[in-house]
């Protein structure tokens, strides 16, 4: 066994572990909260605004554990099947943070339906039972389609970037035009090119309308990093009452390597006793045999242990020995690990709640 040396030292002073312990014991009750749920998150209601009749939108709601305890999500659900609700990870440990992504599909939206609206219930069984409801609407607007309703990057290999093009039709005024499009998203760029512009007579009815087109074109950055990517881009009109046209982009971007046992980029070290060892197997597997140079921790030097083989092979298994020191309450750390003509380093995290030995 080699101690895995720090890359970033730090040493923790007495003060620290005090303040750190005032700060735990402060967090309040749950059962002294009769609303303790509803605390969490950082709104409790949402309004997508103006949405295309075809397209997808989506929004992230926060949550963060302040409490003592381990809180647990038993169940998302909606009142609508034109929407869709679904949490990071459904435990939070205290002082966690995790998100619940609410889409709405307006595809699913009736052609009378001019506004939509879904109630989001989460449902809460520990440390108390409770459930939290938020409204969500979204106003249907029948002038415009976008084809397909959102932009979906499925199974993009990393490093590699994609393109996907969207067509946009508009039915109304001659001159409507799109002026710009807001990208917040280092890793997408996005432009838009006029494909023309018609008039088009209804039958038998004397009237007429125009159509205007354009192509909206998506690009994935090949800097993208591996994993899920959830974002939306809006097109800027020159509407004065609903300029903003929000459109959503899906990435499921690759890596060439994976770890597992992982739940959201985190390998799971259960339940740890102070001063007992405890070996967890880390499974790191890439799509080419590969040879892992040497690893790294972050800050807990003389905490984690670790067997390197040295070889060249396809899947390594790291043997992760940990003993965790008195005085905390869970353990928390990142690794680097440097792999042979890689540049980067392959980085992975993992989790640990402290617990107290059994009493004979």
């Amino acid at each position: 066994m080699t101690d895995i040396k720090p890359y970033d030292p730090k040493t923790i002073s007495c003060t620290t572990l005090i303040a750190c312990v005032l700060a735990f014991i402060s967090a309040s009750a749950v059962a002294a909260e009769p609303n303790w749920a509803e605390k969490m998150f950082d709104s409790r209601s949402h309004d997508f605004g103006v949405i295309p009749l075809t397209s997808k939108v989506t929004h992230r709601f926060l949550v963060k554990n302040f409490y003592r305890e381990t809180v647990h999500i038993a169940g998302v659900r909606t009142t609508c099947g034109c929407s869709v609700a679904r949490p990071s990870k459904s435990t939070l440990a205290s002082g966690e943070v995790v998100t619940i992504d609410v889409t709405m599909d307006m595809r699913r939206t009736r052609m009378a339906s001019t506004r939509k609206s879904a109630v989001l219930t989460v449902v809460f069984d520990r440390p108390s039972f409770a459930e939290v409801k938020i409204p969500v609407s979204a106003q249907v607007r029948k002038d415009l389609v976008i084809a397909p309703g959102s932009a979906d990057f499925t199974g993009v290999d990393q490093g590699k970037g994609a393109s996907r093009t969207l067509r946009v039709r508009y039915a109304g005024r001659a001159d409507w035009t799109i002026k710009q499009v807001e990208v917040k998203s280092p890793h997408l760029v996005a432009r838009v090119e006029e494909v023309r512009r018609a008039e088009v007579r209804r039958l038998g009815i004397f009237s007429k309308y125009h159509e205007v087109h354009y192509d909206l074109v998506i690009e994935l950055k090949p800097s993208a990093p591996a994993g899920l990517l959830r974002e939306t881009i809006v097109l800027i009109s020159d509407d004065e009452q609903t300029p903003r046209i929000p459109v959503l982009v899906e990435a499921s971007v690759e890596s060439d390597f994976t770890f597992s046992p992982s739940a959201g980029g985190v390998v799971s070290l259960g339940s740890l006793v102070p001063g007992r060892a405890k070996q967890v197997s880390v499974v790191v597997k890439g799509r080419k045999d590969f040879r892992i140079e040497k690893i790294e921790a972050g800050s807990s030097s003389g905490v984690f242990r670790t067997k390197l083989s040295g070889s060249k092979r396809r899947v390594h298994v790291l043997p992760l020995t940990v003993t965790v020191p008195e005085g905390l309450s869970e353990i928390r750390e990142t690794f680097k690990l440097m792999i042979e003509d890689r540049d980067e380093p392959l980085i992975f995290s993992v989790y640990g709640r402290v617990v107290p030995a059994a009493k004979p």
